[in-house]
């Protein structure tokens, strides 16, 4: 059973930092990439940062300079580092992860963790 969990959000002042986690478990042989996305209330679900198993990053143009993608594979886990927070990132955040299972990619959501930034 394959599972994705995130951690780590919570509520920040305005210029203050977070890290988001988010762990991939269960039956796959590799990751492909992860990626974290968020959504706002009354908004679309966007694409924050990805982070492919070469290692190739990318960003959102609003994040870059505030936001670091990393990841551990021996853990199985991305992380999200989030400094200099705007009030405009508070969202939910979700993980979503590429997973090969029998030579196939799978996509799976986290459950999502709520970020708010006060002004």
């Amino acid at each position: 059973q394959v599972q994705v969990a995130e951690s780590g959000g919570g509520l920040v002042q305005a210029g203050g930092s977070l890290r988001l986690s988010c762990a991939a478990s269960g039956g796959f042989s590799s990751i492909n990439a992860m990626s974290w996305y968020r959504q706002a209330p009354g908004k679309q679900r966007e694409l924050v940062a990805s982070i492919r198993s070469g290692g190739r990053v990318t960003y959102q143009e609003s994040v870059k300079g505030r936001f670091t993608i990393s990841g551990d594979n021996a853990k199985n886990t991305v992380y999200l580092q989030m400094n200099s927070l705007e009030p405009e990132d508070t969202a939910v955040y979700y993980c979503y992860a590429n997973l090969v299972i029998n030579t196939r990619e799978y996509g799976y959501w986290g459950q999502g963790t709520q970020v708010t930034v006060s002004s």
